[in-house]
């Protein structure tokens, strides 16, 4: 069941009535509800995998109970790996064993030897990389002594399939959702309509930004030997739009939803592309994955605390790894190790400290060093994602070598006006709207019939420019 979906418009009212019908105070029939209409949510895609996500939850809850009753510091140990065995174990096998197999052989051909070794027909739950690290988070957490273990089963099991962000996220920590699930909520009528403008503005990114988008993105990179440099780095950045449009409206209607049911989650975009350099783009960028591995890899193992080369060896652990998360193959690899290689001329001049200041405060422009700084970015971020969009590496490398061919100044093949219109039209509202925890959320001190009118005219070009459906691309990850 996706969010773009006529069934998700039926699902979601009935649950949302049914839930304030049984009302705040009566937290566990509420909870019991948000757990059965979240598995009736992940079960319309295959209700085969039902199974893995209530194993998981079991074997964390109960872990959670023994964490809670050893002092032992071996006995904690033990309990903690294996809960990371079991959560990796299940994401390993199904996201991993094909890539590791095949990898196999291929090294093998490589010295001229012949081995075998049988694939198998892997479906890869939906969703499987986010909730694993939902989970762990709350073993690591209690391990840690940073959260005491729940005794609510049903709680848990409604913190670990929270419908909203299930399948793609944010990654939410057990230190965060987890307690929201124990306290009465009230609804909140402010809340309710600020969570509606944010689903508004999330499937705006979706349907006309990313849908659209998706088209000649795909059209550029399955024939990209076919255009010019100036095409191929325009199928880039139409990608480049693609993905965030997608990822970051997923993310926008997730937590919208959540605020319709009285939950709070954390802000996983922040504005990315208007980054002034590459640790400011990973600062806004997938938040909720980014800070999981700098507090559960990058600090476990020695954070920026060491010589150089730890830092250095630190920051290409947690960038590599990251990549390997998104996806089972080797550009997604070189992805995370490329954006490692961006980040470390700032780690090595020590200029890695983030950009915490909005830019241009205060200014309807950026200056002309901003301006610089934010097209620098753009641009080393737009190569990066021509690794993470390729079928393989070879593709990646070919469609690279076409756009930095003596064809990058020549004119575009394609020029799609009226979509180009929309992303400049997109561009403006995020910079105008920079300032809030996403685009149009100061919209509300709008007068009514200029805040009306703005929400007429996003659905207005919804209906207009609705894009060919395309899966959200998060979902096979």
């Amino acid at each position: 069941m996706f969010f773009n979906s006529i069934e998700f418009f039926i699902f979601l009212p009935i649950v949302f009535a049914l839930y304030w019908l049984i009302g705040g105070k009566n937290i566990k029939t509420q909870n019991l509800l948000v757990a059965a209409a979240s598995y009736v949510f992940y079960g319309w895609w295959d209700w085969r995998f039902l199974s893995l996500i209530l194993f998981s939850s079991l074997v964390d809850y109960s872990i959670g109970i023994a964490l809670g009753k050893n002092e032992k510091p071996s006995t904690r140990k033990t309990l903690l790996w294996i809960s990371i065995c079991v959560n990796l174990g299940f994401l390993g096998f199904f996201k991993y064993y094909n890539f590791f197999v095949d990898s196999l052989i291929n090294s093998f051909t490589f010295f001229g030897s012949e081995f075998s070794i049988n694939t198998l027909n892997i479906i890869l739950p939906v969703g499987i990389s986010f909730y694993t690290f939902q989970t762990l988070s709350y073993t690591i957490d209690v391990y840690n002594r940073k959260l005491e273990p729940t005794k609510d089963f049903v709680g848990f099991m409604a913190f670990v399939s929270f419908f909203p962000q299930l399948v793609a996220g944010p990654i939410e920590r057990a230190t965060n959702l987890l307690p929201q699930f124990s306290v009465e909520r009230k609804f909140d009528y402010r809340n309710a309509v600020d969570g509606l403008r944010q689903v508004l503005w999330g499937l705006f990114k979706k349907i006309v930004i990313a849908d659209n988008c998706a088209k000649y993105a795909n059209i550029i990179f399955n024939n990209h030997t076919e255009y010019n440099g100036s095409t191929l780095l325009l199928g880039a950045f139409f990608f480049a739009f693609q993905i965030y449009g997608d990822f970051s409206g997923y993310s926008d209607i997730a937590i919208g939803i959540s605020r319709l049911f009285g939950f709070n989650l954390k802000r996983n975009f922040a504005f990315p592309y208007f980054s002034r350099d590459i640790a400011e783009f990973w600062r806004r960028w997938h938040i909720s994955l980014s800070t999981w591995f700098r507090d559960y890899l990058y600090i476990p193992l020695g954070g920026s605390r060491g010589g150089t080369s730890m830092k250095v060896r630190n920051t290409f652990i947690i960038f590599i790894v990251s990549g390997f998360w998104h996806g089972a193959n080797w550009t997604f690899v070189i992805w995370g190790a490329l954006n490692a290689l961006y980040f470390l001329p700032l780690l090595l001049a020590n200029k890695n400290r983030v950009n915490t200041n909005l830019v241009a405060e205060g200014k309807y422009l950026p200056s002309i060093k901003e301006l610089g700084q934010m097209g620098f970015t753009f641009l080393l971020t737009l190569i990066a994602w021509v690794f993470f969009r390729a079928d393989n590496v070879t593709h990646a490398f070919s469609y690279l070598k076409g756009i930095f061919s003596g064809s990058l100044f020549s004119w575009v093949e394609i020029f799609p006006s009226t979509i180009l219109g929309l992303v400049f039209f997109f561009i403006i509202t995020e910079w105008l709207g920079r300032s809030g925890e996403y685009a149009i959320e100061k919209v509300d001190f709008i007068n009514r019939p200029v805040r009306w009118g703005f929400y007429l005219l996003l659905i207005v070009l919804m209906f207009a420019f609705t894009g060919e459906e395309q899966q959200f691309i998060y979902f096979q990850f």
